[in-house]
């Protein structure tokens, strides 16, 4: 997906989940999960950053499990 692909936010969720590596910023986890979802990739971020400090890390290791498990 170039970055003129890029969904609009609202627009309807896609039917398989895939890495966005055009706009993600580490692995494009963050990125892909908010283009399944159809919501913006920021909002998604900030829910990783906040799970990661209230659970004491642990989202660190669910980030890297759907790094390498997808695409």
């Amino acid at each position: 997906m170039s970055k003129l692909d890029v969904r609009p936010v609202g627009t309807p969720p896609s039917r398989e989940f895939r890495l966005d590596r055009n706009n993600g910023k580490i692995w494009g986890v963050c990125s892909g999960i908010a283009n399944y979802f159809g919501i913006d990739a920021t909002m998604v971020r900030i829910g990783f950053v906040l799970g990661t400090l209230i659970g004491f890390g642990s989202l660190i290791l669910v980030y890297l499990a759907i790094a390498l498990i997808a695409d």
